[in-house]
């Protein structure tokens, strides 16, 4: 099927239809567009099967003004015969669209809270307040580190000032821990580990293995017997998850293992599986991600939505594999170039679809003119998406090689890309609050009591310390801790007896 519209330069188009094969079981159904100035730009995919219907959702941002023909297409070498229905274009201007972000994250990222407090007596407590201070955010925007944070003060500093979330670029990789064989060398992931305890950042643990030979440790490279790789293997993932076990809050346990398959080349087709199943076992008490890259950036690929579900999906099925708890990891790394948001957001759906947690790991995009500006969609994009816990900048300051996205100079000032993050970093957690506490009498056969109810208040979801105060009463001052998390509702009604 084939459509013509006229898109505008700059708009952003969402798109959803209905697709069946008639011709053959299944197959992967992409949607494209094509016309002058514009060469078959996919902007989603479906697995589409024969005999049922398929909801296909993406869509596109073009860099002209003029016709462009909508046309569905599959993948392989012969034809597929595809129908399709109730076809579905939505126009947004970027306005629009962030308005519409807005009012998602208002309702998936805040819940509303009221408090009701009761006084055993009757003394003079009008003129109280709530002071509200959130201690740590749910949601996470976190930042790489790499080795350089131990050389450097000023790099720690700047770090420790802004993020309470990060992953080692290198330091827990194999070939940084076992340069030799048998000689193993945790220093700098120790020390990395041991600055993120004391100054309370959490770590998501990256990589048990890569599923790429070039980066594997030399000496793995040269083995040849199966029996040999699979007993070194199990020794580094002793080795690397047991030493840190209940100190991380994730692990990527293979990364890349649908553009990659040296252990399945190795060890048989289903080693991914049995290797999460290891893993599920060593540490049953954290995320198993699998970590792939070009999977939300753009619709085409070995690191497809489609395949990445699939791929999870093959994961927990395997025999014992049904408890795991998994996590999907989509590495962003954009090109400098207009990010396809509503590609995007259908890319988080699919990934979500399982009922894992989503994360963004490693999100960059190399220096252009609106570098910073494209940045900014795609972390909003993120974090109005339902199924997106967190996020991993790989970025840090000029000093540290971060030279894609760049967040301060070599003097740890902002550049332009720093200040977007540091605006976010406040965006995304919660200004301290005082609220003022309205009193009630309130007369029962044992006691009379005084009521005090505070008007609704919008929170982030967090954790806080909440403060019971009264100016005129040098002795009262009473703190709780509060948390405030999506199974809280829309709105949660806090109650505290107070002895006055």
């Amino acid at each position: 099927m084939e459509k013509t519209e006229k898109f505008q330069k700059g708009d952003i188009y969402s798109i959803s239809a209905w697709v069946k094969l008639r011709n053959e079981k299944k197959r992967a159904v992409r949607i494209t567009l094509r016309g002058k100035n514009v060469r078959y730009v996919d902007g989603g995919q479906v697995m589409a099967k024969n005999g049922c219907w398929s909801l296909l959702k993406g869509g596109f941002i073009v860099n002209v003004s003029a016709p462009v023909d909508i046309f569905f297409k599959s993948d392989g070498s012969a034809a597929a015969e595809i129908s399709v229905q109730n076809v579905r274009l939505q126009r947004f201007n970027k306005t629009q669209w962030r308005l519409q972000q807005d009012q998602v994250i208002e309702k998936i990222r805040k819940s509303k809270v009221r408090f009701q407090l009761s006084f055993q007596n009757k003394s003079p407590v009008e003129g109280s307040f709530i002071s509200i201070k959130q201690i740590r955010p749910s949601f996470l925007l976190g930042c790489a580190m790499n080795y350089r944070i131990l050389e450097s003060d000023s790099y720690r500093e700047w770090f420790v000032s802004r993020f309470r979330l990060t992953s080692f670029t290198n330091e827990m990789k194999w070939y940084t821990t076992e340069e030799v064989r048998g000689q193993e060398n945790y220093t700098l992931a120790d020390a990395m580990m041991q600055l993120a305890e004391e100054n309370k950042i959490l770590v998501k643990g990256h990589t048990v293995l890569w599923d790429d030979k070039k980066w594997q440790p030399i000496w793995v490279k040269s083995i040849t017997d199966p029996d040999d790789l699979k007993n070194v293997t199990l020794n580094r993932m002793n080795s690397v998850m047991k030493r840190y076990k209940g100190r991380l809050i994730g692990w990527d346990v293979i990364n890349e293992n649908l553009h990659y398959s040296y252990y399945e080349d190795m060890l048989g087709k289903n080693a991914s599986a049995m290797i999460y199943s290891l893993a599920s076992k060593i540490d049953p008490d954290i995320p198993l991600f699998i970590n792939e890259y070009n999977t939300v950036e753009y619709a085409k690929g070995v690191g497809s939505p489609i395949n990445v579900k699939n791929k999870m999906q093959e994961i927990v099925s395997y025999p014992g594999n049904m408890n795991i708890k998994g996590g999907i990891g989509a590495q962003a790394h954009f090109v400098p170039a207009q990010p396809n948001l509503p590609y995007m957001r259908s890319a988080l759906d699919t990934l979500g679809s399982l009922g894992f947690p989503v994360w963004l790991t490693e999100v960059d995009m190399p220096k252009c003119p609106d570098q910073v500006k494209y940045m900014e969609e795609v972390l909003r994009e993120a974090y109005s998406h339902p199924a997106v816990q967190g996020i991993i900048l790989y970025a840090g300051p000029e000093m540290s090689g971060f030279n894609k996205l760049t967040l301060a100079d070599n003097d740890f000032n902002n550049t332009k890309a720093g200040d977007l993050i540091d605006k976010l970093l406040q965006e995304w957690q919660q200004e301290p609050a005082e609220i003022p506490v309205e009193y009630h009498e309130h007369n029962d056969e044992e006691q009379s009591r005084i009521i005090g109810f505070s008007p609704e208040v919008s929170l982030l979801h967090g954790h806080y310390t909440v403060t019971v105060t009264n100016p005129s009463m040098k002795n009262f001052s009473t703190t709780f801790s509060l948390e405030v998390t999506t199974e809280s509702g829309q709105l949660q009604v806090v109650q505290l007896e107070l002895d006055v």
